[in-house]
């Protein structure tokens, strides 16, 4: 592949619920994170936990990079009831450093991810759906953690055009085929449809390449207002690994 991206030098702070898509792209060699880290899924229900454990992970990353990406969404992730005006944008500015670069990639939430809200509004054909990844089935007891059955049945069922499932993994046709009984549990619990959408990971897979390509770009324009002097001091930087 010509011109790949190469994340050898980054380190990875993500959501848990992204976990299978993430060691996907490990295991095919895209990513190449010196590390990859992950907090508990579904946190975005305890925002408080979310953060603690968003902060602590990426203090751990340090250790590995001094270049880390967040791969968390930045509207439905983290909201603050208590202070609204301090969103997970403000969490990760804050564990910046001298030396070091932290950057979120830029989507709304996990099914933003995976899918664009134009290609959403395709798929739906105008019915009111309850989009999820194979994250929030597999780790639904964090996911929905404090949502009883009679809670579902207030919320779910609102949804008339049913759930789908983005399912870039083949995750829904794993579990069908062998413990079909969770697929109707779960399907069951909710009190609406669910059903697969298979899509690709090529979305993903543009948000986090499109994180280097802002460094790079912010590294070539930082070279030229300091000169060549100085950009050709930052590129022996570079060569050595230092930064």
């Amino acid at each position: 592949m010509q011109n790949r991206v190469v994340f050898q030098d980054y380190a990875i702070v993500a959501c848990g619920t992204m976990d299978m898509e993430l060691n996907h792209l490990k295991d095919s060699g895209f990513l190449d994170a010196r590390k990859i880290l992950y907090t508990t899924p579904g946190r975005h229900e305890i925002p408080r936990e979310l953060e603690s454990q968003l902060i602590r992970q990426i203090g751990i990353a340090k250790k590995y990079a001094s270049k880390i990406i967040v791969v968390y969404g930045g509207k439905f992730c983290y909201v603050n009831a208590d202070n609204p005006y301090r969103d997970i944008d403000t969490i990760i500015q804050e564990q910046g450093e001298p030396g070091v670069k932290i950057s979120r990639i830029k989507a709304t939430h996990c099914v933003d991810m995976l899918v664009s809200k134009q290609e959403r509004e395709r798929i739906s054909q105008g019915k009111d759906v309850y989009w999820l990844t194979p994250g929030w089935m597999k780790y639904r007891h964090y996911v929905y953690q404090g949502c009883d059955k009679g809670l579902a049945n207030k919320n779910f069922p609102k949804h008339t055009g049913g759930a789908i499932m983005l399912d870039a993994i083949g995750y829904y046709e794993e579990v069908m085929k062998n413990n079909p009984e969770q697929i109707l549990d779960f399907s069951d619990w909710m009190g609406i449809p669910m059903e697969p959408y298979s899509v690709t990971l090529d979305r993903l897979i543009s948000l986090l390449s499109d994180e280097i390509s802002l460094a790079a770009r912010a590294f070539e324009g930082n070279a030229r207002l300091q000169g060549p002097e100085s950009a050709e001091g930052q590129t022996s930087k570079l060569a050595s690994g230092r930064d």
